[in-house]
């Protein structure tokens, strides 16, 4: 049926819970750039953060207007920026570090959905061809995949924040068709977000097969695919589009 397959991260094969808005968390990271030399208050931490965030994605959006709202940026540039700030110098090292904590600190839990390696299994032994088109920060994301055996399965990972650019807007998802060589008519993209995901593929003429789980967003309009799974149930893909 397809030769490829396309995955959205999270939602999809990996089940998260982030809070990067508790108090706790601002005040937690304050303190170790504190121990290191570089003085905040939570509260000043998380409003640079901020500040600094806005300033890059108005930077990107400016070089590429063709992104619209659709940008991403990398994480690093900003962690390593508030250090700049209160004038201490640290390496790229130090900095990829501080975003594991970052990610470490605001995560209540990071798991796979039960099925996905029945499935990623199941795809290898009929010779198809994987890859990871995800809206995430890969300081963050190459972490979880490593922790959760997920890396060695992928013949392409495409991150956001190492393009700058995001779902749905079609250049992402044009970077990885055309960066493997890929024909659209043999992929299949799989998601959780029928914006994002769905709507995002379609757009770039690629089908797709949305899945529907408890981190999704509200559908507000058509999910526009005919495979479509609303209880969550990861195993049921083999069955739609697998063969």
């Amino acid at each position: 049926m397809f030769k490829n397959y396309i995955f959205d991260l999270y939602g999809t094969l990996i089940d998260i819970n982030t809070d990067e808005w508790s108090d706790d968390l601002w005040e937690k990271m304050a303190l170790f750039y504190s121990y290191k030399g570089a003085k905040y208050t939570g509260k000043e931490f998380h409003k640079e953060y901020n500040r600094l965030c806005k300033e890059e994605k108005a930077r990107i959006k400016a070089i590429h207007p063709e992104y619209k709202n659709n940008v991403d940026i990398k994480i690093e540039k900003v962690f390593k920026e508030l250090f700049n700030l209160k004038d201490v110098e640290v390496t790229d090292e130090e900095v990829l570090n501080i975003c594991a904590i970052f990610r470490c600190y605001s995560t209540k839990y990071v798991k796979l959905y039960d099925g996905v390696i029945d499935l990623l299994d199941t795809l290898k032994a009929k010779g198809k061809k994987i890859f990871l088109l995800s809206n995430a920060q890969r300081s963050f994301t190459m972490n979880e995949m490593n922790m959760l055996g997920l890396t060695p399965y992928f013949d392409g990972i495409f991150i956001s924040s190492d393009r700058e650019v995001s779902k749905p807007n079609p250049c992402f998802y044009n970077g990885l068709i055309e960066e493997y060589g890929l024909d659209k008519k043999e992929c299949v993209m799989i998601g959780n977000d029928y914006k994002a995901d769905i709507n995002g593929s379609k757009r770039a003429g690629i089908k797709s097969l949305y899945i529907h789980q408890s981190i999704s967003p509200e559908i507000k309009g058509k999910v526009n695919t005919p495979y479509q799974i609303m209880d969550g149930n990861v195993y049921k893909i083999k069955e739609l589009i697998v063969k």
